[in-house]
């Protein structure tokens, strides 16, 4: 930690810092594309598109007219494999929401998923401590654009430089500073050989406030008294 000053709020990326949504994301994505695409695209196709946007990652690989289409198949599917393929929260999530609520600090969620998934997420899974939700639905652009963190902080009547923004990709860390706010980076779903030490690597010019090995880091940083 190099920076101890109590925010004001906080705010979360959603998909791979919450909650467990990788093989959901990769499976729904694999089946919308492939009779647009007429094959089945594989995992590192995919995840060399670099999705942190639902819509706009369709959008640019099919179009404009298919990606939209694509994107509604994709809803679908989201919702219907939800239950089977989602991993819910990431293991001391949920206390570590629970103790940030209890000490007071207002919470919010800016996510590159659409208002209908994150809808579909929220019955599922326990995420019931957030004052406001920005979703791909509410901003002109994706991050690292920083629109969604700034709307989310007016919404909760803070100041950008008294709020911090938790996430676990580059793109999130570069939004919390195109936004003027701390950014803490989430270490925990880089659990994959090397993966942590290359997300590092990837944001050391960032400078990250925090580092933030598991949930329960945020609650000693934060709210220890809890």
């Amino acid at each position: 930690m190099t920076s101890s000053r109590a925010p004001a709020a906080i705010l979360f990326d959603l998909d791979g810092t919450l909650i467990d949504t990788y093989h959901l994301y990769l499976e729904c994505y694999r089946r919308a594309l492939e009779p647009h695409l007429g094959y089945a695209p594989t995992d590192k196709e995919i995840i060399g598109r670099n999705p942190v946007s639902e819509r706009r990652f369709l959008v640019d690989w099919l179009g404009e007219k298919r990606g939209e289409a694509c994107h509604a198949e994709m809803r679908e599917l989201y919702g219907e494999m939800y239950y089977l393929k989602g991993e819910g929260t990431y293991d001391g999530v949920v206390e570590m929401l629970s103790a940030l609520k209890s000490a007071g600090y207002p919470m919010g969620i800016v996510t590159g998923k659409g208002r209908e998934a994150w809808h579909v997420t929220h019955i599922y899974s326990d995420l019931s401590y957030f004052d406001v939700v920005v979703t791909d639905d509410d901003v002109h652009a994706p991050k690292p654009d920083p629109s969604g963190l700034l709307a989310a902080a007016a919404a909760l009547g803070v100041e950008p430089a008294d709020t911090i923004y938790i996430g676990d990709s580059t793109s999130d860390l570069k939004a919390g500073r195109n936004a003027g706010m701390r950014i803490g980076a989430a270490l925990w779903p880089k659990t994959a050989p090397g993966e942590k030490d290359t997300f590092l690597h990837a944001i050391e010019a960032m400078t990250p406030d925090w580092t933030f090995e598991h949930p329960s880091d945020i609650t000693r940083a934060f709210a220890m008294w809890c």
